[in-house]
Parts: structure tokens; sequence; C-alpha cells
């Protein structure tokens, strides 16, 4: 991805349509070995993904990391929740944030930074159908913006 020794392991482009994205944060993962093996592998899917708030903890909820298939036996469930590793401060300020504007937290992507899993969370509000037009339609004409001047040299 980057020189800074971050290696991408998936992207949730869904969110970037589906939500207005308001503020971000990085985040580690705790993980299993064999959760870890399979995200080198690409095993990741991201659909349906978001945090939840459990008592003075944010865990990531539909996050499936395919089972690893070369280890014979005490392999991981798919589906379980994982606990994001953030700081105590980086929590309560979610916390707010989520209860008193009624905001969701969802993954925008799953990344390696220095051999570490880490996954960059996003604050987001809900889009409307007009929203996602407007979006569709401002792409499309950027798209043809840069294709005139392309043509023109």
């Amino acid at each position: 991805m980057a020189d800074d020794g971050t290696k991408l392991i998936a992207r949730n482009k869904k969110a970037y349509h589906n939500y207005t994205i308001l503020d971000k944060w990085e985040a580690g993962l705790a993980l299993r070995g064999t959760e870890v093996k399979s995200l080198r592998s690409g095993q990741v899917q991201m659909t349906d993904c978001y945090a939840r708030l459990e008592g003075q903890e944010i865990f990531l909820v539909g996050l499936h990391i395919s089972p690893y298939e070369k280890t014979a036996y005490d392999n991981h469930d798919p589906l379980r929740k994982r606990k994001l590793l953030l700081h105590r401060r980086e929590i309560k300020r979610l916390t707010t944030k989520i209860h008193e504007k009624g905001l969701t937290l969802i993954p925008l992507c799953l990344y390696f930074k220095r051999g570490y899993a880490k996954v960059e969370i996003g604050l987001v509000s809900g889009k409307r159908q007009f929203d996602k037009r407007e979006d569709i339609k401002k792409r499309e004409t950027d798209r043809r913006l840069s294709q005139a001047v392309l043509r023109r040299r």
C-alpha cells in the first residue's frame, strides 16, 4: 500500500456508498493465530460488518474471516466478534458521539501495519437515496471532465 510498512488486506467499498463518513480512527484487532494467517492470505469479507459498544469495550461484529485451511484442529469461528484495541479516552469519545447523535461505527479497511493487524473504523451516518444519486452524478461528471481533458492533450 505505502512505504510506511502497511499492506492493505480489504476495503469496505459499500461503506463509502451507503454512509457519510464523519470521522476515522485506527484500531488494533485482538485476533487468534489462525485468523492472522487467514488475513495474510486475504480470506476476509467485510459486508454487513459493524462495531458495537458492550460495556467499556468495542467489538467488531459480522467480520467474516474464513477458517485457515492448513490447520488440523482448533480453528476459529469465522463470524465471532473481535475486540477492537483502542485507548480508554478514545472509547469514551466514541460512546458520547454514538449516544448523542445516533451515529454508527463501520470498518472502512483492514490492513497490516508493521506486522500488526489494524482496522480503520469510521463514525458514519446513513445516506438517503437522493444523496447516493447525487454522489453518482458527481462521480460521472468528474469522470467525463477528466476524459475530455485527456482527449484535448
